[in-house]
């Protein structure tokens, strides 16, 4: 890579660890700090002049509670230094304060693992992590409730078919909410359904079934399922 292919500085870097047990024992930190020197020895072509980290939960973006990250930006608005963190949910879990920051035109930051991520990719990403966790925590609740009623006769043949169906068309109907942040606003800015499959295939989401190529029959029915 030619030093014009380089991502231009200076940078301010932004860790975050969730507890103080990862804060103590350093290997959350270590991790961080591993893929931000890779971006920086192959990717990267400016000095670092400022480093900051908190320890808190990235659902949580109030300034009292992240204070590192309220300095990290502060320096990058009166610097014009970008800020560079390890992965996107080191910034934020949340696709609302993501989308903020990158509407804000004081402040460009960039992913050490996603090193040349354009907007509409860093989007998709967070999307999806979004729909990922609450599509476990529904996972999880569904797996408690199991758990309670375990035991319990379910009512014959009949009662565990329709159970069972109920359960293939919920699932079915999460994994069409997932895509839905990326392929509504797409159909309704008039793209068409193999536009919208081939942008999901070009950030690599999975299909319903796992698969890695989406066809417009099933962007198609996933946003019939949406309707």
């Amino acid at each position: 890579m030619t030093d014009l292919a380089k991502i231009k500085g200076p940078f301010v870097l932004y860790f975050r660890v969730s507890t103080r047990q990862q804060k103590q024992s350093g290997l959350g930190l270590d991790a961080q700090r591993r893929d931000i020197d890779l971006f920086l020895d192959n990717y990267a072509d400016g000095e670092v002049i400022g480093e900051f980290q908190d320890t808190e939960s990235g659902k949580y973006d109030d300034p009292q509670r992240r204070p590192g990250l309220s300095e990290a930006l502060e320096m990058c608005r009166k610097t014009g230094a970008t800020l560079l963190v390890s992965k996107l949910d080191r910034l934020s879990r949340k696709v609302a304060h993501i989308a903020a920051l990158m509407d804000d035109k004081h402040v460009t930051f960039k992913v050490a693992s996603m090193p040349f991520a354009d907007r509409f990719q860093l989007h998709i990403h967070a999307s999806l992590a979004e729909q990922e966790r609450e599509f476990i925590s529904l996972r999880t609740k569904a797996a408690l409730q199991a758990a309670r009623t375990r035991g319990q006769a379910l009512g014959g043949l009949r009662d565990k078919t329709n159970k069972r169906n109920q359960a293939a068309r919920t699932i079915a109907d999460i994994k069409a909410h997932r895509i839905a942040d990326i392929a509504v606003p797409l159909r309704e800015a008039g793209k068409s359904y193999q536009a919208i499959a081939d942008a999901l295939n070009a950030a690599n989401v999975q299909t319903p079934g796992g698969g890695r190529a989406w066809y417009a029959s099933g962007v198609r029915n996933a946003l019939m399922r949406l309707e």
